[in-house]
């Protein structure tokens, strides 16, 4: 269950064009992100005092796992992330994947996205699936991104 949030905090990242900075700064960015993240992910479990605590417990779980990936990945991972992601969902085929590779750090992954659609209000959306290997591990996850009308993509699920 962890597993899609890292990669939704990873394309997250990548998608809403964060500056990476310095180590710390990446950390603390991806912190920032997992707790938020991890926390909208507890919050849809259980009820009352239960829902409560899934909550708590998801933004401190999506926190320590956002703080490990802001330290993973590079600039330059990023910025290739970004423009793979950019790339298939702007002009990618359903079901085809757009992959990035950073020759550097070893760090690699792609997207494959889904058939485009018009939400209720309107934006252009596309689901995805993500995949990212930091080191040996791999993350899969899966999502929906939007077109905002600046062109950018963000993800909304």
């Amino acid at each position: 269950m962890l597993k899609p949030i890292c990669v939704i905090i990873i394309t997250s990242l990548a998608l809403t064009s964060c500056n990476s900075g310095s180590g710390t700064q990446k950390q603390g960015i991806g912190t920032a992100v997992g707790a938020l993240a991890g926390g909208l992910l507890g919050s849809r479990f259980g009820k009352g005092g239960g829902q409560l605590l899934a909550t708590g417990v998801g933004a401190l779980a999506g926190a320590a796992i956002g703080n490990s990936i802001g330290k993973s990945l590079d600039a330059q991972d990023k910025m290739m992330l970004e423009r793979s992601s950019h790339k298939a969902l702007e002009y990618g085929s359903s079901g085809s994947q757009t992959e990035w590779r950073n020759p550097d750090s070893g760090n690699y992954g792609y997207i494959t996205p889904s058939k485009a659609y018009r939400d209720g209000a309107g934006a252009y959306c596309r689901e995805y699936t993500q995949v990212i290997v930091i080191g040996d591990k791999e993350e899969k996850a899966y999502g929906r991104a939007c077109r905002q009308p600046d062109g950018q993509w963000q993800i909304v699920q």
